[in-house]
């Protein structure tokens, strides 16, 4: 197949990791790939150092109105049987660059927000692509209430790297050694981008409240955002400064969830939850908000407990709660491993294409 992917994000999050996953895995399978994505953009310079072609939206053009008509060009002299858009710019960026062209768009869903209207909503859907791809049951039941037709959806939740082993006691103590951390400190992480929907504040303060009970308690954050955001975060946590860490971006993330004793999702909303789903194929346990996909991921009393988003004191017994038994938590960290099996990157991928060949029987 000669598949074309689009998105028009300029960071690398999780929506263009999920992409350059899907694309390795696509290439491993003998497909032709092109990404189509911002110039100078996170994804532009990784997909270039993978060796992915690359058509590149220039950052001076309102609309991306030059580009998809570059776009187009391009899809005219080397034709497309799939155009896969992975966010909503992109859907609209594929719709108007194939218009009346033989080719099969496919849409991913991950966000929770949707068009300002259901009729927009149902516009979109209806007239930009073929199938859309919800990445969990909760994103499904949304785009069907905005009026998309169901057998249009295809639940495919975003594949995460599986460890083959776990890391040993030996690297867990050289891993906290490196960050200053005491064999008996209890360690919360919290993976993602500095975003209001994220819950960085209910995390700091729930931190605060547990260790006044804890302490021995301390936080690792790592991400990075929008510099007014992050400033207000490095505030907040002034009223912890002493039990928290912030790590940035890391490129390698195994050293991180090793260091962890629990690992937190105190989020919003959420599509799916994929850094609980990695946390777990660590051998994490995982404190959630019950919001978005995140209940599909963690299951309660098994691999994890369920908190209200927003309450910093609830997300604080929980966390006194999984201090108070290592051996529950080893136990819930065996089960989440299992669990996260059924999310692993050759799974995504596998139904991703299975998706396309579908569509282009049809």
């Amino acid at each position: 197949m000669r598949i074309v992917h689009i998105d028009t994000g300029y960071e690398l999050r999780g929506g263009q990791r999920q992409l350059l996953r899907l694309a390795r895995g696509l290439r491993e399978r003998g497909h032709e790939q092109r990404l189509v994505c911002p110039e100078e953009s996170e994804l532009e310079a990784r997909a270039r150092a993978e060796g992915f072609r690359i058509f590149a939206l220039l950052a001076q053009d309102w609309g991306h109105a030059n580009g998809i008509l570059q776009l187009r060009q391009q899809l005219l002299a080397e034709p497309a049987d799939i155009l896969h858009a992975h966010d909503g710019r992109a859907q609209t960026v594929s719709w108007l660059a194939s218009l009346g062209l033989p080719v099969r768009r496919v849409a991913s869903r991950r966000v929770t927000f949707l068009p300002g209207t259901p009729a927009r909503h149902r516009f979109i859907y209806a007239r930009t692509c073929h199938a859309v791809i919800a990445v969990s049951e909760y994103i499904r039941s949304l785009v069907i209430g905005a009026g998309v037709p169901a057998d249009k959806i295809e639940i495919i939740p975003d594949g995460i790297e599986i460890p083959p082993t776990l890391p040993s006691h030996e690297e867990r103590a050289l891993q906290r050694r490196l960050w200053d951390l005491r064999d008996d400190t209890f360690v919360v992480g919290h993976l993602g981008a500095f975003t209001p929907e994220k819950g960085h504040d209910t995390a700091i303060e729930a931190v605060r409240l547990a260790s006044e009970r804890l302490p021995n308690v301390c936080m690792l954050f790592v991400g990075e955002g929008p510099p007014e955001m992050t400033a207000r975060i490095h505030e907040q946590a002034r009223t912890i400064v002493n039990r928290v860490q912030f790590l940035g971006n890391l490129e390698e993330l195994a050293g991180f969830f090793v260091a962890l004793d629990v690992f937190i999702m105190p989020s919003r909303a959420e599509g799916l939850g994929s850094a609980a789903l990695l946390a777990m194929a660590y051998g994490k346990a995982v404190i959630a908000s019950r919001v978005g996909g995140l209940p599909e991921v963690v299951e309660e009393g098994r691999t994890g407990w369920l908190v209200t988003p927003g309450s910093p004191k609830e997300l604080a017994e929980a966390i006194l709660l999984a201090a108070s038994d290592r051996e529950r938590l080893r136990a819930y960290g065996e089960a989440g491993r299992e669990r996260a099996s059924q999310y692993s990157s050759g799974i995504m991928v596998a139904r991703t294409e299975e998706v396309y060949l579908h569509l282009l029987r049809t």
